[in-house]
């Protein structure tokens, strides 16, 4: 009953805010032609007016449904006029840039702005995204922070988005498909994503429900657009896990334009506050540039380029783990031999032509080449002891008072790959008054060769451990004499040499509309892809599937601000390399689809409180899922069993609230339930690997009032435990363990010394700055131990196996800075 008083008071108050409020609202940051921030702007519209302020911050209140002027006005700058005709409680962003060579005029339709709303796509701030702590900090860090995307490994940039796994992901660099590598499986090997956050100029994501004109995968689209420069710019960034810098350049004609970054990073900081010691060397960098030309006011070219190299050199020294309970305290020491070395290079370079035929119809031409050379080689033995964990001694080791265990795991591995992936795309949209139609056709071609070769052997107090799905003599020693072959625990050896082809289109159709004063909007499409699967030993039929989707929003004309939207239809993802590979390593050419029904419902509402901008969205969603590859997760390695035989569903509800809890900084809160389950071969529905059943995340930012220079940002995820760390080879429908919960925050202090509100007033050396910070960044700053895997050990004398968590990282300390020319 409580709980109901609550909820009911937490609505009233949101939608009592609304009631009072009857003025449209505009909002911005002002900025002049070389993107510095401004100050003092004196707005005004009617009797209200404000200035802009130290950040280039304002907002103001207009007169709503009529069309109003707002003149923008600064003792250096050329005038701005902008009208507007907003209905009541309605928000508008306007983000004006000052010119001192000419003055602006314009009317603004503000139905046009809100395309991204009525879509449900979340738009992130790139400043944010930037200053947000975390331990690989970039997009996908703040990604995380939203409902209904999860992740339980900081040292990883993938995530699994409600209920889907991380080859369920599509995700666009200036409308490119860009690829995750295919031989990772730890976060430590990962290094760095595709996106370098010093390039990016606007980023979009869809958890669902999307439109046909994104691609073919189940869950998510992430899509980014780096941007094009209009100034000479500079940006450092150094810390103790690496540094990056970009330089941005534009010719004296304007035509030419290039923003080129380079990073590099070392997880060296991270690892080493894992429980395994380590001789840890691994360089990950790369080098990006997006090249942009005009060859007129027509006909636009572009290049976005990328070449990245991750060597992973990774030697294992010693690992102690303390784990059971307070009556039986555990301990589990072991002593390595050995070492992995992993590299993996890709290039990547597309090129990109624009041109408006007319000014209703633009026409685009986009290829890609994708190339990848990975491998993966280690021998390394492992040799533990298992016991009862003694009072501390003083010394670094953790005494061991009562042996339960002993032996030994040797784990080989010789794989190796090269992958090339051409795309080809020709698209376009025609415009004709409140309608528009977008079209696209695309050719992929992906020739992947392929070697696995690695296997396990296990020793137990001094016996070698037989594979437990290989039906051998019984096993009695040392009491008989054992007869029977001794076989590696686990041997996955093939060689697979793979052309796929495909062919892929799509058609939509975007209306803007009006029911009575109600707006409403339409997007209706289909997609469409046909594929063969090739090789030396293996030929696969042609497949052929269709996905119809559709999006409906409606803005009542209300005094409250609201848009209520509901999406789905037919999704259906083709299998990628990974998918067609089985549990042995055996390329499956059938593999057929999976197939996904989705079906949205939200309600986006925008309020005012405490006289600031926010927005509450709520979104319930269900997917029901056929022709199934079923999966386990280790790590970030996803096995596929590859033989379409099970059914699934997931569904679940997402709240966000975000808006200024400090004045002129975007913060939010996320709260996500999540149910996910398969079916396979008819055996009843369990748990899948992505069943995170509760997500509480909070992004914040703020500063210190007697020091606005002093920023602070809090990064803070809670997930409930995954199903996994179970043995390799248990059947989960005998036996499935779940994680413990995920708990972690992350927390960075910045002094400011110059931003686009004091550099005028800075002189000597700092006046060469437009921004220059540094920054502490406390990682897992309560310093709790989150498991990602278990790894199991033998107990001779009970015969038990013990799960020993494999604890991510824990508190660690860093120091970064920022400088921008």
């Amino acid at each position: 009953m409580y709980n109901n008083r609550f909820i009911f008071a937490l609505f009233f108050l949101f939608f009592t805010c609304a009631l009072f409020a009857q003025s449209g609202h505009v909002k911005g940051i002002i900025v002049d032609d070389e993107n510095n921030i401004v100050s003092n702007v004196n707005i005004s519209s009617g009797k209200s007016s404000t200035q802009s302020d130290a950040n280039g911050f304002f907002e103001i209140d207009v007169v709503s449904s009529k069309k109003v002027s707002i003149i923008f006005t600064h003792i250096s700058l050329k005038m701005i006029s902008l009208t507007v005709n907003l209905k009541p409680n309605e928000f508008f962003v306007f983000n004006p840039i000052m010119s001192n060579s000419e003055e602006q005029m314009g009317e603004v339709f503000v139905s046009s702005k809100n395309r991204k709303r009525v879509q449900g796509i979340a738009t992130i701030d790139v400043t944010a995204i930037k200053k947000v702590p975390g331990a690989n900090a970039g997009v996908e860090n703040i990604l995380k922070t939203l409902p209904g995307v999860n992740s339980n490994n900081e040292l990883s940039t993938q995530y699994a988005v409600r209920g889907g796994n991380y080859d369920e992901n599509l995700v666009y660099v200036n409308e490119v498909e860009v690829y995750r590598p295919f031989l990772i499986r730890s976060g430590q090997q990962e290094g760095l994503s595709f996106t370098n956050t010093d390039l990016v100029q606007n980023v979009d994501f869809s958890a669902g429900g999307f439109q046909a004109k994104f691609g073919d995968k189940l869950s998510s689209v992430l899509d980014i657009t780096y941007r094009k420069p209009t100034r000479f710019g500079a940006s450092l960034e150094a810390s103790f896990l690496g540094g990056s810098a970009s330089v941005d350049a534009v010719s004296k004609n304007k035509k030419w334009s290039a923003v080129t970054g380079v990073r590099y990073r070392n997880n060296s900081l991270l690892v080493n506050s894992q429980d395994t010691k380590t001789n840890y060397t691994p360089t990950f960098a790369d080098l990006q540039t997006n090249i942009n030309y005009d060859i007129s006011e027509k006909w636009q070219m572009s290049f976005l380029g990328n070449v990245s190299q991750n060597k992973y050199l990774y030697q294992p020294l010693t690992r102690e783990t303390k784990f059971g309970t307070i009556d039986q305290p555990m301990a589990l020491n072991v002593y390595y031999e050995g070492q992995e070395k992993d590299q993996y290079d890709t290039y990547f370079g597309a090129l990109k032509t624009t041109y408006k035929v007319s000014p209703s119809l633009t026409l685009k031409l986009i290829g890609s080449l994708f190339h990848t050379t990975e491998k993966e080689h280690f021998d390394i033995l492992a040799q533990y002891r298992l016991g009862n964990a003694a009072a501390e001694d003083g010394t670094n080791e953790t005494a061991v008072d009562f042996t339960r265990g002993i032996g030994s795991q040797l784990n080989h591995a010789r794989n190796d790959l090269d992958a090339l992936i051409a795309n080809v795309e020709i698209k376009g949209s025609k415009d004709w008054k409140e309608s528009q139609l977008e079209f696209g056709l695309k050719y992929t071609r992906e020739s992947i060769r392929d070697r696995v070769v690695e296997w396990e052997v296990i020793d137990s107090a001094g016996f070698s451990v037989n594979p437990p799905l290989v039906m051998l003599p019984k096993n009695n020693q040392p009491y008989t004499p054992y007869e029977g072959p001794l076989l590696p625990y686990q041997n996955v050896r093939a060689t697979n040499f793979n052309t796929i082809n495909r062919f892929s289109g799509y058609t939509q159709w975007n209306k803007q509309s009006e029911i009575g004063s109600n707006q409403i909007w339409f997007h209706v499409g289909a997609r469409f892809q046909s594929w063969n699967v090739s090789g030396a030993a293996v030929e696969g039929k042609n497949q052929f599937v269709l996905s119809p989707r559709a999006q409906f929003a409606i803005k009542p004309d209300w005094d409250m601000d609201m848009v209520f939207r509901i999406s789905g239809g037919l999704y259906h993802q083709p299998p990628f390399y990974r998918e067609l590979r089985d549990l042995n390593g055996v390329v499956n050419p059938n593999v057929k689809a999976q197939e996904a029904v989705h079906v949205v419902l939200s309600n986006d509402y925008n309020f005012k409180m405490w006289n600031r901008p926010f927005k509450w969205v709520t979104e319930v969603y269900y997917k029901s899922l056929s022709d199934v590859n079923v999966y386990s997760i280790d790590n970030v390695r996803i096995r596929y069993v590859a033989n379409n035989n099970a059914k699934a569903y997931a569904q679940g509800l997402d709240f966000r609230l975000n808006g200024e809890f400090v004045p002129g900084t975007e913060s939010w809160v996320s709260f996500g339930y999540l149910k996910t389950e398969e079916n396979y071969e008819n055996k009843g529905y369990i748990a899948r690997p992505t069943d995170q059943r509760l997500k509480f995340a909070m992004m914040f930012q703020d500063y210190m009032p007697n020091i606005p220079s002093v920023k602070v940002y809090l990064n803070l995820v809670y997930n409930t435990g995954l199903p996994g760390g179970a043995p390799a080879y248990s059947d989960p429908y005998l036996y499935q363990n779940r994680l413990n919960d995920y708990r972690r925050a992350d927390i960075g202090f910045a002094k400011v010394f110059v931003d686009s509100s004091t550099q005028n007033a800075k002189t000597g050396w700092l006046k060469n700055f437009k921004e220059l910070s540094v920054g502490l960044e406390i990682f897992n700053i309560f310093n709790n131990q989150n498991a990602i895997t278990n790894t199991w050990v033998r107990d001779v004398y009970s015969k038990n196996q013990y799960a020993i968590p494999n604890f991510m990282t824990s508190r660690v300390f860093n120091i970064k800075l920022n400088a921008r020319l």
